[in-house]
């Protein structure tokens, strides 16, 4: 099997509702992702996604992708897809870093791989477990109300876990925190997530002061070593998100006893292949994840619900699903929410299929 064409598209994706984060600095009302498709002399075409959340959550940006694939491409046309080493290794060459860039080419090779094969990408990622994947939301920042208010909606919809966003300042975040803490039911759970937004002594005080409430916060900090600080000055447990981005990343975390859980999202450390390490070495060292994309479509949630799919739930903390915040759908199939969980579709690769009539010309052709 080889790569005889590499198509991209973009597409312009509104949110349900303005989402803020990271106290409320960061602000969103649509993303913009790049479909990949990738099509081989075999007549099989494999999809990838990558979609940065904007271009202020991350040191990634949605037209970095495109310009990255033009750099790329060149190097993958007439390659085999279905050898993932090869095919990682090579953009590693044509392009250290950038690892955002590389994603939706590695999972289109994932879902060549397993068409191929004849299986569900979940099944080369380790085998499907058959356990259902539990889901969590994703609460954006505002006054006590205003959060509670989306979490109502989120309820609504299934979830019985939830990702709240914090980091305004010290009091305001005790008071979110307490109130929602106060008014989940004993059956639901929340995270509270920074984004980075607090200093190290803001973290601490706000950790400290709320210590008989005993949930995960995410990403305290922005430094790798102000998150160590912060760690070794409170009693809850800490997952970071952001400052994992590489394997060596997670080794020091680990080493540093830094934390107890990550957020390993499929886009921001170079697509499945890379992410597989990583959750084998979470696995090998009773680090728990949450395992999700970035943002994107159904598409992008689809591949990341197959990674969590192979992963034994002990391990799994949630998964995130950006497409059931979205106006628009892209695609048939894949992975859906149902009552606050879902499992990845049991067909060969991905088992999603974009819609093409949605997503238009493509922006770029490679042949």
């Amino acid at each position: 099997m080889k790569i005889t064409t590499i198509r991209v598209y973009r597409a312009e994706m509104p949110l349900q509702h303005p989402y803020r984060l990271s106290g409320g600095r960061l602000y969103f009302d649509k993303l913009d992702s790049t479909l990949v498709a990738i099509d081989t002399d075999s007549g099989m075409t494999g999809w990838g996604e990558g979609c940065p959340w904007g271009s202020t959550y991350l040191p990634a940006f949605a037209s970095g992708i495109r310009a990255g694939i033009e750099e790329l491409a060149p190097q993958l046309l007439d390659s085999d897809p279905r050898r993932l080493d090869v095919v990682n290794r090579t953009m590693d060459l044509a392009l250290p870093g950038h690892g955002y860039v590389k994603s939706a080419i590695d999972v289109a090779c994932w879902d060549l791989l397993d068409q191929y094969a004849g299986l569900p990408v979940c099944d080369l990622l380790g085998g499907n477990t058959g356990e259902d994947i539990r889901l969590h939301s994703s609460i954006p920042t505002g006054t006590p109300d205003e959060m509670l208010a989306s979490i109502e909606r989120a309820r609504d919809k299934g979830y019985g876990v939830h990702s709240c966003k914090v980091g305004a300042d010290v009091a305001l975040d005790i008071e979110r925190i307490r109130v929602i803490g106060a008014t989940l039911p004993a059956t639901q759970s929340v995270t509270f997530d920074a984004n980075r937004a607090w200093l190290p002594d803001e973290a601490i005080r706000v950790m400290n002061g709320v210590r008989d409430v005993m949930t995960y916060f995410e990403q305290p900090c922005e430094t790798y070593e102000e998150n160590l600080a912060v760690r070794r000055a409170t009693v809850q447990p800490i997952a970071l998100d952001e400052s994992i981005q590489t394997f060596a990343d997670l080794a020091r975390a680990h080493s540093d006893h830094a934390c107890e859980a990550i957020g390993l999202k499929i886009n921001r450390v170079g697509g499945l292949s890379k992410a597989k390490r990583l959750r084998d070495y979470c696995l090998a060292t009773g680090l728990r994840m949450n395992i999700e994309e970035t943002g994107g479509s159904v598409i992008a949630d689809t591949g990341a619900v197959h990674l969590a799919q192979a992963t034994p739930a002990s391990h799994r903390r949630g998964t995130w699903l950006c497409h059931d915040m979205l106006t628009v759908d892209l695609a048939e199939g894949g992975a859906r929410n149902a009552g606050g969980i879902t499992r990845a579709p049991d067909l060969p690769g991905l088992g999603v299929t974009p819609d093409e009539s949605l997503l238009g010309d493509p922006v770029a052709v490679y042949r």
